[in-house]
């Protein structure tokens, strides 16, 4: 598996990550299985990757306790996780005030069994009028303690983005990136492009919903029925017109895929890591054939005319 540096930092990464939001079951049906889930990740090791991303979120810190265990003994390998959220019964919102973050942070070393977060990320932006100079200067003061490597935002717009790089040396941005969706291309990748800070550097991009909550696996013929407990049963990206189109897509996807040999999922995840301003990708999965699947693109990244292709079919569908 290709291997980048998150810029400005020691990082020095995976082009695939683990994403871990499925591993900790809510919204996500209701087939859960903490055992499976392990071996999911162990998975996604043995097939290079060597960082994953969770958040306190994902199952009220159940993805957290799976990380911990099935990382036991492996220091080397790199968690990314979040902060800033308070759940209250199925409601989720942001709290970036200096107290909630610093517990926090706290609360996910522990679940973690880890001294020090690799890389935290604000999981998105304050919905409680928290000025951001004080989010930031929380942030800093946990990386001061020797508790955060590195800082990064998630779900940022441009404008915003600017202002706290100007405040704070930020190592990455994630954000959702995909064959259908495109919209981070006219704003948000040039400003992280653009060197800013002290020191001035480009800021790491990391694209999440690569997959499109597994639409893009090509698993799906048809539209699914989901039951309530997973969210996708509500996503109009699985209904109606915008499914049809994906299902297109990936019609076209297949033909080149069935000539190189490769799944769907290692098209969909490296053809968004081909894209000028993408650093990282992240792929869920819910049991380690998925992430097997996924994984099989590191065989395929330095292929270049096998891009030019899948290129060609990206602006021939376009985003939806």
């Amino acid at each position: 598996m290709q291997r980048r540096r998150l810029p400005g930092t020691d990082l020095e990464l995976s082009a695939l990550g683990l994403g871990c939001w499925t591993l900790g079951g809510t919204w996500w049906g209701p087939d859960i299985d903490d055992a499976r889930a392990q071996r999911t990740v162990h998975a996604a090791l043995d097939a290079g990757l060597n960082w994953l991303d969770t958040a306190p979120l994902y199952g009220n810190g159940r993805a957290d306790r799976i990380v911990a265990q099935a990382l036991a003994g492996r220091p080397d390998v790199v968690v990314a996780t979040k902060v800033g959220v308070r759940t209250t019964g199925e409601h989720a919102e942001s709290d970036l005030s200096a107290a909630h973050i610093v517990a926090d942070c706290e609360a996910s070393l522990r679940r973690l069994g880890r001294d020090r977060i690799d890389l935290l990320q604000v999981h998105w932006p304050c919905e409680r009028g928290t000025p951001l100079e004080e989010s930031l200067s929380a942030l800093s003061s946990l990386q001061e303690r020797g508790l955060v490597r590195h800082i990064g935002l998630c779900n940022y717009d441009a404008p915003t983005l600017a202002r706290a790089r100007q405040l704070l040396p930020l190592a990455s941005l994630q954000t959702p990136y995909s064959l259908l969706r495109r919209e981070a291309e006219a704003a948000l990748l040039p400003e992280c492009a653009t060197a800013r800070g002290q020191p001035p550097r480009p800021l790491g991009v990391i694209a999440y919903e690569v997959l499109c909550r597994g639409l893009l696996t090509g698993r799906y013929r048809r539209p699914p029925d989901f039951p309530d407990s997973d969210q996708r049963s509500w996503d109009p990206r699985f209904q109606g017109p915008r499914f049809a189109h994906a299902r297109s897509l990936l019609d076209d996807l297949q033909q080149v895929a069935d000539k190189v040999g490769a799944p769907l999922p290692a098209l969909s995840l490296g053809w968004a890591l081909q894209q000028p301003g993408i650093t990282l990708a992240l792929a869920g999965a819910r049991s380690p054939e998925q992430i097997q699947q996924s994984a099989q693109l590191g065989r395929l990244l330095d292929r270049p005319k096998l891009w030019s292709v899948v290129a060609r079919i990206a602006a021939l569908h376009g985003g939806s």
